[in-house]
């Protein structure tokens, strides 16, 4: 049986059918490779990922305070209640108690059983081993602030005293801050609520 001029035979429909799958097969692998040479992500490794998170959370929870003023609760402390709604900044702190004047949590002087500093600690109004200490604290923060715009050296400190120190104490810790800088002061006190 003859065929009309232009209409294909059934071989010649197989050979061009093939050919266009051979072609479509070809292409989609080179579209394939083509993919992978441009750093297309086949998986996913969880290990990594979970390192990474890992990582993040102990950042995230290391770097967050609900307060910037940290205050270690103890018999010798308890400072006056107050109603302030103000949080404390972050300043250098100086803690006086019955016993001890601390910068940070070290211990930088004795108090004597009538809750005055050492005859052999003071200078006039000034409490050497307190000064001392200060002076690093303030090289510190400029050293810092030199360093960091959104760290300026705010002359600031806060005194968490406890309510039964004498003035003389008192005053004598704040002339020392004074004299390094430190002009700024702020008062830690425990917030009672209001009736």
């Amino acid at each position: 049986m003859a065929t009309a001029p232009g209409n294909p035979t059934a071989d010649e429909i197989d050979a061009d059918d093939i050919a266009r799958s051979r072609f479509r097969k070809a292409l989609a692998r080179k579209k394939r490779i083509e993919r992978e040479a441009e750093g297309e992500i086949k998986e996913l490794n969880i290990t990594a990922m979970m390192d990474i998170m890992t990582i993040i959370l102990v950042f995230l929870i290391k770097s967050y305070t609900a307060s910037s003023v940290t205050m270690t609760a103890s018999e010798d402390i308890r400072p006056p209640l107050s109603t302030t709604r103000l949080t404390p900044k972050d300043t250098v702190a100086v803690t006086v108690t019955p016993r001890h004047i601390l910068v940070g949590d070290k211990v930088r002087a004795t108090l004597e059983k009538n809750m005055q500093p050492r005859a052999s600690d003071m200078q006039g109004k000034l409490i050497l081993p307190l000064d001392e200490a200060l002076k690093k604290e303030v090289e510190k923060l400029k050293y810092i602030a030199d360093r960091n715009p959104n760290a300026p050296f705010m002359r600031e400190v806060s005194i968490i005293g406890d309510r039964r120190i004498p003035y003389e104490v008192l005053s004598s810790v704040l002339y020392t801050a004074g004299q390094n800088e430190l002009e700024n002061f702020r008062f830690v006190v425990i917030s009672k609520a209001e009736n």
